[in-house]
């Protein structure tokens, strides 16, 4: 961890107190992974870290707080989501690798902080606006390439001028976020990860250049 880290009250932490506060959020990303949200309690994860309720209150407010901690770091590494598309060619060969690596970036993000991501997708649901912020953060790294993408294909008459960059962008990336959030269900269908990925990536290229692709 690097730069200032404070405690609630406004005290910069020093290195042990850092070290305690980065285990206090380890413990409750476990935890988030194997019980419900609503079921983790502060007692329960300063327990696991080793420590005492008081010190967890000293640097998040509460469960809720601490989670956004998380949240927060997680979005920062999803920006880099926006490399699998930034400057990435969608005509040819090289199209399909593009939709081919974006579908595996997205859904390997996705399964990484399957967790973490649960709990934003629920506070967005109810109207939080923290995490509606942070899941927009996140959707954007992607969405915000794939319409310059667009826009690209579209100067080069490759792409009808009619059509919306941003709107046909964004519904691929919340098509992908969906898909991504329901990966276990579709076990219950009998797809195999194996089949999603190049089934979705045919429907991203789809998407975005209209054409089948060259592989």
């Amino acid at each position: 961890m690097t730069g200032q880290v404070r405690t609630v009250d406004g005290r910069v932490a020093g290195r042990r107190g850092q070290a305690t506060r980065q285990k206090l959020l380890d413990r409750l990303s476990e935890m988030l992974s194997s019980s419900p949200y609503r079921d983790v309690k502060v007692i329960d994860v300063a327990r696991k870290a080793g420590t005492s309720p008081a010190t967890f209150y000293q640097y998040f407010p509460d469960v809720e707080g601490a989670v956004l901690e998380l949240a927060e770091e997680m979005a920062k590494e999803g920006a880099g989501l926006t490399g699998l598309v930034s400057g990435r060619s969608w005509v040819g060969k090289a199209g399909w690798q593009t939709s081919e690596e974006l579908v595996e970036g997205f859904l390997d993000f996705w399964r990484k902080h399957d967790a973490i991501l649960r709990v934003v997708d629920l506070g967005a649901a109810e109207g939080d606006k923290r995490f509606s912020k942070i899941r927009l953060k996140i959707l954007n790294s992607v969405t915000n390439s794939l319409t310059e993408s667009v826009k690209e294909l579209q100067s080069k008459g490759r792409v009808d001028k009619d059509l919306s960059p941003a709107a046909l962008a964004g519904s691929l990336v919340v098509m992908l976020a969906s898909v991504a959030s329901h990966q276990k269900g579709f076990q219950s269908w009998g797809v195999k990860q194996a089949e999603l990925k190049p089934n979705l990536a045919m429907l991203v290229h789809l998407g975005i250049t209209g054409r089948k692709p060259t592989k």
